[in-house]
């Protein structure tokens, strides 16, 4: 038997500054989304997410609220990071914060290899720094301030006035990975995505690449640098780190060689440290770079990037509350093509929930169920001859599916749900043409009738096992009421990549009751 291939996703470690926002949860859900196909698929997948916890921007507001940092973000991980997980269905197999002993540990000593073989050196620095991106910014990002802020520099991500630092600090070579990392990006092309990130990578590079500040020693709140206590890590050069750490870096030979390297999935705003400075980290310790770096877009509300500082986040259960996990996920992976910016809002969410979800998929799996039930005394039809209408859903099926495969393997998870949807559509077509009521009023179409009932019904145990991993929800109620469970096993347990092979629910299996997947919502006019 051929070992399953390694699948490791990674989402980027959530600052704990204040409560997540749907900009951090679309990022969560993308990843699950892949890590659930995957491992539906038989590969070795392992789902990493987790916490950043160091750094300036933590202790300033730990220190606003009273408390201090590792108190902050216990606090903030157990009430509201952690329940995100849970609030949106998130089926990670790993949650790394930064300040877990296994993480400080791994820092110290991938810290003291590159110290060791002379990749870094102490020097002294004076640049403008933002703290919300807690990063010296290049001059790309640094603009004139306005209104307050008229005559100070701002960070053109943030538009926060810029503070001057200058402290002696340590230095990681980065400089004289810039051919190495041309080279890379020259020969694997999809190692970063989609192409628009690739070319801003290749250019920032291009423009010539300066070492990198990786020690602070105005503030304490960090990891210390193991050869000089008087220094704490650059949250940044640690924060990068939780992704070794987290699979054995330094402790765990074997984990490690099991799962790494990794596909990161990030914003388009930490796009630079993941492209550039992590795979520069990992050639210094002669550590294998990641397989791919996908960015995508940023999630907008009235046209600007979402964010807590300008109130335009919003937490994720004002969505749950009303339309529940699965229409959140369902509509962030669907309407916003992956990796562009997208913009939510209420009216497209209420639309798509009521004619894709209730309309569309909810609404053919409630009338094929209760057919089967007036028609059939609840059970699978056994289909008769085959016509051309009915090959034509059984070749669509094996199509949609291996189609939705190629484009998850390719992160265009959008793409992936628009070919399942074409099996969705095509059912409700189906049905509509075959007239399944008018059939059964005539005995002598007995067997057309249970020909095209027992169609629709495999055609709704494929997209069962081809949604799974989107509405995860909806589908183990319907995979329950087809009598799946008792006749093929878990719907986890179904190889995705085979959902399109036709035939596999058996006649005579008894069905169930289904409830109403996606209810009826009255929205408030949001």
């Amino acid at each position: 038997m051929a070992k399953p291939s390694p699948f490791f996703i990674t989402t980027p470690i959530f600052y704990v500054n204040d409560a997540p926002h749907i900009g951090h949860a679309y990022t969560e859900v993308a990843a699950d989304v892949l890590a659930r196909w995957h491992r539906q698929a038989g590969d070795d997948t392992w789902f990493l997410t987790g916490t950043d916890e160091h750094g300036q921007k933590i202790l300033r507001t730990a220190t606003a609220n009273g408390v201090a940092p590792k108190e902050w973000a216990d606090r903030l991980v157990e009430s509201s990071w952690k329940p995100l997980l849970d609030l949106i269905d998130i089926s990670n197999d790993d949650f790394i914060r930064t300040t877990d002993a296994r993480h400080e540990a791994g820092v110290a000593k991938f810290l003291q290899k590159l110290y060791d073989e002379d990749h870094i050196y102490a020097g002294e620095f004076e640049a403008l720094y933002c703290v919300g991106c807690e990063e010296f910014k290049p001059k790309s990002e640094i603009v004139d301030g306005t209104g307050e802020f008229e005559g100070q520099k701002v960070c053109a991500i943030h538009s926060k006035p810029l503070e001057l630092l200058q402290e002696k600090n340590y230095f990681f070579k980065m400089s004289a990975f810039q051919d190495r990392l041309l080279a890379l990006y020259e020969e694997r092309p999809d190692f970063v995505q989609p192409a628009s990130a690739r070319n801003e990578v290749i250019a920032f590079v291009q423009q010539g690449l300066e070492d990198l500040s990786i020690s602070r020693t105005s503030f304490d709140w960090g990891i210390p640098i193991p050869w000089d206590s008087s220094h704490v890590t650059y949250v940044w050069f640690d924060a990068l780190l939780n992704y070794v750490t987290a699979i054995g870096y330094g402790e765990d030979d074997e984990q490690f060689q099991r799962r790494w390297p990794a596909n990161h999935l990030v914003g388009k705003d930490i796009l630079r440290f993941h492209a550039v400075i992590w795979p520069a980290m990992l050639m210094a310790a002669g550590l294998e770079v990641p397989d791919h770096v996908f960015a995508h877009g940023w999630l907008l509300v009235g046209g600007e990037k979402m964010s807590k500082s300008k109130l335009t986040g919003i937490a994720p259960n004002e969505i749950t509350d009303t339309f529940g996990s699965d229409a959140f996920r369902y509509y962030f992976m669907r309407a916003i093509s992956f990796g562009q910016d997208g913009s939510f809002s209420w009216e497209d969410l209420a639309a798509r929930y009521q004619a894709e979800l209730a309309n569309g998929f909810g609404n053919l799996a409630s009338r094929v169920l209760a057919m089967n039930a007036k028609y059939f005394e609840g059970v699978m039809p056994q289909a008769a001859d085959e016509t051309a209408a009915d090959a034509a859903i059984r070749e669509l099926a094996a199509s949609v599916a291996s189609r939705a495969d190629e484009r998850i393997g390719a992160f265009a998870v959008h793409e992936a749900i628009a070919a399942i949807w074409e099996l969705v559509d095509a059912l409700n077509g189906y049905i509509t043409e075959q007239e399944p009521w008018a059939l059964a009023k005539d005995p002598a179409q007995r067997d057309r009738l249970a020909t095209v009932l027992a169609t629709a019904t495999e055609g709704l145990r494929a997209l069962a096992q081809l949604l799974a991993p989107v509405v995860p929800v909806a589908t183990a109620k319907l995979w329950t009421a087809l009598g799946a469970d008792e006749a093929l096993g878990a719907l986890s347990a179904q190889p995705i990549r085979e959902a399109g092979s036709w035939g596999r629910l058996p006649a005579g299996t008894p069905q169930q009751k289904l409830d109403v997947l996606f209810p009826r919502i009255e929205t408030d006019g949001k």
